[in-house]
């Protein structure tokens, strides 16, 4: 029977792994069409090859504890095109990864607010110790919804996690991350640097 119950887990620990590498691969095949959808993309079809991932980890996808920030002001974050952004400070999240208790900032767009398809939209973008080496050297962003948010958490996948239009060409107004969101840590996951050749 023992032996019955821990074949029975294994196979339900597998399953569940390969379920979640089909959801990651099904998201990145989304994430690429999205390319060829949007007019202002600095991608075309042939360019697709050239982008690279990490394998799926399951080990990157957390359980975030949420602190909603309150009387905050709308402040103006730095973009790689010397202009700035208007932003605002909405929840900080604390999660475990990696053996380390980790903490960063979730942020909304004052513009994006105006439209109400985005306006859940919470940016998340980051920097790690993979930057310069096998990520993007201007760091990282994720998409989450606040409509996610459930008990005071919200599960953030950095298998998820994408590069800025700038990652691929110039000519980009796209957001530095700030400083509070610099992880001391390698995030082994996501998007990695593009293969291609940078376009001007």
């Amino acid at each position: 029977m023992k032996y019955l119950l821990s074949f029975l887990l294994l196979f339900s620990i597998t399953a569940s792994a390969q379920n979640y590498q089909q959801t990651i691969a099904k998201h990145r095949e989304a994430y690429k069409a999205d390319f060829l959808k949007e007019e202002r993309s600095p991608l075309k079809e042939a360019d697709l090859a050239n982008l690279d991932f990490f394998k799926p980890d399951s080990t990157y996808r957390v359980q975030a504890q949420v602190s909603l920030l309150n009387n905050e002001k709308t402040f103006k974050m730095p973009t790689y095109a010397g202009t700035t952004a208007d932003y605002i400070r909405y929840a900080k999240v604390d999660f475990k990864l990696n053996g380390q208790t980790l903490s960063m900032t979730l942020y909304r767009s004052i513009a994006l607010l105006q439209h109400p398809q985005y306006k859940d939209l919470l940016f998340l973008p980051f920097t790690d110790e993979t930057n310069n080496k096998s990520t993007y050297g201007g760091g990282r962003y994720i998409d989450l919804d606040l409509k996610t948010i459930k008990n005071g958490k919200i599960e953030i996948d950095f298998n998820k996690a994408y590069n800025p239009y700038c990652a691929y060409s110039s000519g980009y107004r796209c957001p530095i991350p700030p400083e509070e969101n610099d992880l001391a840590t390698a995030i082994q996951a996501g998007e990695k640097l593009y293969k291609g050749e940078k376009k001007h």
